[in-house]
C-alpha cells in the first residue's frame, strides 16, 4: 500500500487514506455497476510527495495507488480500459510512457497524456487517473 493505511471501501465508494481524499472531501475511486473510476492519483505518500525529481518512479507510485483502490474495489489490472496522464513537461512523457507499459502492458488500455500547466504541488510531475470494466 501507498498511503497512510490500507484502502477501504464503504458502499460504491474506495478511500486510500490520502491527505488530499480528506481535505477535499473526495473518494480515491467510485464503483459505479461494473466500472472503477479512479480520481487522480499522484505520488504522495503519508503527505508527502515521493521521488522528488524523478517521473519515472512518481509514475510507477501514482499508478499504484490507482490499482490499489481498483483492486480494493474487487477488479484487477487486466479489467483496467482506461488511463489518463498529466504531465507538467514534455521531457517527463516518455518516463511516464515507460512506467506505463511496464505496469499496463498485456493490458493496453486505451490512453491519453496530456502536459499540463502544473499540479497541486510544485514537486508533483505526474498525475494519472485510471478506469476499470469488468462486463
Amino acid at each position: 500500500m501507498r498511503g497512510n493505511a490500507p484502502p477501504h471501501r464503504s458502499g460504491t465508494r474506495v478511500f486510500s487514506g490520502g491527505v488530499w481524499e480528506e481535505r477535499y472531501r473526495y473518494a480515491r475511486a467510485v464503483v459505479a455497476g461494473p466500472w472503477v473510476i479512479v480520481s487522480g492519483c499522484t505520488a504522495t505518500v503519508d503527505g508527502e510527495v515521493q521521488y522528488v525529481g524523478d517521473a519515472y518512479r512518481q509514475s510507477l507510485t501514482a499508478f499504484g495507488v490507482a490499482l490499489d483502490a481498483i483492486e480494493t474495489a474487487g477488479l484487477s489490472r487486466s479489467d483496467v480500459v482506461r488511463v489518463r496522464y498529466f504531465v507538467v513537461d514534455d521531457r517527463y512523457y516518455d518516463e511516464v510512457g515507460r512506467a506505463h507499459a511496464e505496469l499496463f502492458g498485456e493490458v493496453r488500455p486505451a490512453c491519453t497524456g496530456v502536459r499540463v500547466a502544473g499540479l497541486i504541488d510544485p514537486r508533483m510531475l505526474v498525475e494519472a487517473e485510471v478506469e476499470a470494466y469488468r462486463g
